[in-house]
């Protein structure tokens, strides 16, 4: 599966941005899709997922509230509609998908990553 991630960027506290991440190659229904982020000095860690089978959605506490997590099963694409961007959310946001679950050790395939940066 070949991840391509769009829509990062600079924006200032409380405002939005929205990730999008395109699958091409071989993708199953059971699939988990979503996002991972990297800050500066600290590890990746779980955002958000979506479960193309059943449309099941899972959060980060971090994000909850704020990020919606989206899914278009027609492109094989997945957003992320981040609202009320604080600037602990600045990171690099890497698309990624599991058979399992998404959590580091899981993960199958790996988007290139995609920077943003909440800033005043």
């Amino acid at each position: 599966v070949q991840l391509v991630e769009s829509g990062g960027g600079s924006v200032q506290p409380g405002g939005s941005l929205r990730l999008s991440c395109a699958a091409s190659g071989r993708t199953f229904s059971s699939y988990a899709m979503g996002w991972l982020r990297q800050a500066p000095g600290k590890s990746r860690e779980f955002v958000a997922s979506i479960r193309w089978n059943n449309g099941n959605t899972a959060y980060a506490d971090s994000v909850k509230g704020r990020f919606t997590i989206s899914g278009d099963n027609a492109k094989n694409t997945v957003y992320l509609q981040m609202n009320s961007l604080k600037p602990e959310d600045t990171a690099v946001y890497y698309c990624a998908t599991s058979r399992t679950v998404l959590v580091v050790p899981f993960v199958d395939s790996w988007g290139r990553g995609t920077q943003v940066t909440v800033s005043s």
